[in-house]
């Protein structure tokens, strides 16, 4: 199918910007205007775009004038989203401002185009918006240095200071929403640290690309969010989960201390609350994860009217992602399993939306849901999804991850003859990819030695592979094995000859019992 940018932004009007366009567009009335509105009735009914359909039922709009109505339709379709959306998005108010000050300045009336002005950088400065502030205080100096004023040798002294301080604020907000973003991508394509020559990397990454900023302090607000997302980002890909914990704090932080902000720019903020509730799920901090949530359900609930298209899809996969962590912490899979047809709903309906790296994860935490409620089959279906995944590098340590419950899965279901092929298969796709820890190593070793394990000897097995593992679970490097296969639970399960559900969450209560405990000490 052909893309069409018009039909495609129709698609996403709710049913009060339909209303509100044709109160816009029916606000002249030309013969030409009415071929548009027109063209607008009948697009709106369509769920596939149909030229040939579209000017059988509008007679009057040729066929060479139809490329011409679009455009103009696209156009006013915007305007009209604009004046909807201008009280949401404070840039687009300011911008809105300096394009009257404008007009008023062509017009030689320079005392309103400075009133105005002088508006605009009030919200500029309130809102943080410092690209737009640079560019109000350059059209401020252009007025002082073309018109002589009263008092033009201190305004020209203090709109160069300002100039000079917002310049720095915007190189400094820039070199660190790019040391966070470079971040980002290695975690998306790398996954976590491997060893200390890796960490030490990152360490040594951050150091570099922080040399010669200013001191916390004398940071402002975006030059701060920045600060703690890069430090947020380089504590996850060591999996140092406290740092990762403290940072993403102090960044949601800084939108709790300026609320306004949470408005400015919710999209940063539920994203920092994403990150704030998966640190408190790698620290298994339940009750704080639980409350968090329940205050980001009701934030989300209370303001979905300055929630826009992109922003409610965050706000959507943070309160699902959240909600199935939730279940991994207590170990109530069975409830979980209710979550997947909402999960599977959302991928479907934003599947153009939603990037491959979320998909993922989604597919992941899913098939370990089945895992956990002892359905390998269903675990092995939405492991094949990410196996058989085309995305190049992306998430190969997902990739991994998958490939290993595939093999635990197969081995549960008895299916010997093609584990032997696949642990061969494995083997060669974590060594491909650098990617044989020693947790990879002892799992793949004992499940090829259980193939032919006798019956009677493989409890002691299993208990063996337990003690092996809880000693590599105290090399840092190896965290993100248990994070990815919490397979110390299945181990349990194996010995115990209890249910993976039931290990689960015994340890979950035994942890708020220890956790209760301590607050009582």
């Amino acid at each position: 199918m052909t893309y069409d940018p018009l039909f495609q932004l129709m698609q996403t009007l709710t049913k009060a910007e339909k209303r509100n366009f044709r109160l816009y567009a029916t606000r002249h009335q030309t013969s030409e205007d009415l071929k548009f509105i027109q063209l607008f009735d009948i697009l709106d009914k369509l769920k596939t775009l149909d030229e040939a359909f579209v000017l059988k039922k509008a007679p009057d709009i040729k066929k060479e004038q139809l490329s011409n109505l679009k455009a103009h339709l696209y156009k006013q379709l915007l305007a009209s989203l604009r004046i909807i959306n201008k009280n949401k998005c404070a840039d687009i108010e300011i911008r809105e401002l300096i394009d009257y000050a404008r007009i008023l300045y062509n017009k030689s009336l320079h005392p309103s185009a400075q009133r105005i002005l002088e508006r605009a950088k009030n919200m500029a400065e309130i809102n943080h918006e410092n690209i737009l502030l640079f560019e109000i205080i350059e059209f401020e100096k252009l007025i002082e240095s073309r018109h002589i004023t009263s008092a033009m040798e201190i305004r020209v002294n203090d709109l160069a200071t300002e100039s000079q301080i917002v310049m720095k604020r915007i190189l400094n907000t820039g070199k660190l929403s790019n040391l966070a973003l470079q971040l980002y991508a290695q975690y998306l394509q790398k996954g976590h640290a491997k060893n200390d020559e890796e960490w030490k990397s990152v360490v040594a990454f951050v150091f570099e690309q922080k040399k010669n900023l200013p001191p916390i302090s004398e940071m402002a607000f975006f030059e701060r969010v920045y600060l703690y997302q890069a430090e947020s980002w380089a504590a996850y890909i060591g999996q140092r989960w406290k740092n990762y914990y403290r940072y993403t704090y102090r960044w949601v932080e800084m939108f709790e201390n300026e609320p306004h902000m949470k408005v400015n720019d919710t999209a940063l903020y539920l994203k920092g609350i994403y990150n704030v509730m998966n640190a408190l799920f790698l620290t298994l901090d339940y009750s704080r994860h639980t409350q968090i949530l329940d205050n980001t359900e009701k934030y989300i609930a209370k303001h979905t009217d300055i929630l826009h298209d992109s922003t409610m899809l965050s706000a959507h996969h943070l309160l699902l992602t959240a909600r199935i962590n939730k279940h991994f912490l207590d170990g109530s899979f069975a409830e979980g399993i209710k979550l997947i047809p909402d999960i599977e709903k959302f991928i479907k309906n934003n599947i153009v939306a939603l990037d491959e790296h979320r998909i993922l994860v989604f597919y992941y935490k899913i098939a370990c849901l089945y895992f956990g409620t002892g359905n390998f089959d269903k675990c092995i279906d939405f492991l094949n999804k990410i196996i058989q995944w085309k995305a190049g590098t992306l998430r190969t340590d997902i990739q991994c991850f998958a490939r290993m419950l595939h093999l635990i899965a197969h081995y549960e279901k008895g299916h010997y003859a093609l584990l032997e092929y696949y642990t061969k298969s494995v083997y060669r796709f974590l060594l491909k990819h650098g990617d044989v820890n020693a947790v990879t190593q002892e799992v793949l070793k004992f499940l090829r030695k259980a193939l032919y394990t006798p019956q009677k000897e493989l409890r002691p097995a299993f208990i063996d592979l337990r003690n092996r593992l809880l000693e590599i679970s105290d090399n840092p490097y190896e965290r993100r094995s248990f994070v990815y296969l919490d397979i110390i639970c299945w181990l349990e399960s194996k010995i115990t000859n209890k249910s993976i559900e039931s290990i689960s969450k015994k340890n979950f209560l035994e942890r708020e019992l220890r956790s209760i405990r301590f607050a009582a000490t």
